[in-house]
């Protein structure tokens, strides 16, 4: 099967692959979990991860029993917070490279610039928007680090979001499993949370691309 495909259907399906997740790894999969919402945020080479839809999908199969939902929530905002930690060590050791944009291969110069809009435009409440936002979220934590954000702004900040993120999404995934209409829809409702989470950054693109076209017929 195409690898594309493959990659979309862990998404469309995730609730289905985390079922088979836990029938195969038992009581690890708490560690899997773990270390997939860790890598998501805390590592710039890995943004491709699941991460809102995974939440939600998590808090489904805890609604039905598969997992429990207080070692989910301890253990993933956890993750999350530590994740954005890690990342903004990362960033903070890489500063003088990539202020000197030397060739990091890892780093995609469009992610880069299209997180310093969202810094620009939100500051440093840019730690908690960007949890809602697919790319962004890996990104922030570790420009927060480039750009030297005060550690102890920076702390308050990833835990507030962290906490939102990992509660609201799980919580949400948790309760809202159990209506008929989720039941029998829940690619439908994976699909919609992947669409409306990527807006924000869809539509900063569009805003982006017109403000640059309109400065190129002005010149």
């Amino acid at each position: 099967m195409d690898p594309l495909v493959n990659f979309i259907d862990l998404f469309i399906h995730i609730d289905e692959h985390l079922k088979t997740l836990i029938d195969t790894c038992g009581v690890w999969t708490y560690l899997v979990i773990f270390l997939i919402i860790f890598c998501e945020t805390g590592l710039v080479l890995t943004p491709f991860l699941p991460g809102d839809s995974l939440l939600f999908a998590l808090g489904t199969i805890t609604g039905a029993g598969y997992l429990n939902i207080q070692w989910v929530l301890i253990l993933l905002s956890a993750a999350a917070i530590l994740g954005d930690s890690a990342n903004y060590a990362i960033g903070h050791l890489l500063a003088p490279k990539v202020f000197a944009k030397k060739n990091l291969p890892f780093l995609k110069q469009e992610y880069l610039e299209r997180t310093e809009k969202f810094f620009a435009k939100y500051g440093g409440k840019t730690i908690i928007i960007a949890r809602f936002v697919p790319i962004i979220r890996t990104f922030a934590p570790f420009l927060a680090g480039v750009g030297a954000m005060p550690y102890q702004r920076f702390i308050l900040y990833n835990v507030v979001g962290g906490l939102l993120w990992v509660f609201s999404l799980t919580l949400g995934g948790y309760y809202c499993g159990k209506l008929d209409f989720v039941k029998n829809n829940f690619s439908l409702v994976i699909l919609g949370i992947i669409i409306i989470s990527l807006l924000p950054g869809i539509i900063e693109f569009l805003r982006h691309r017109k403000e640059k076209r309109r400065s190129q017929l002005t010149t």
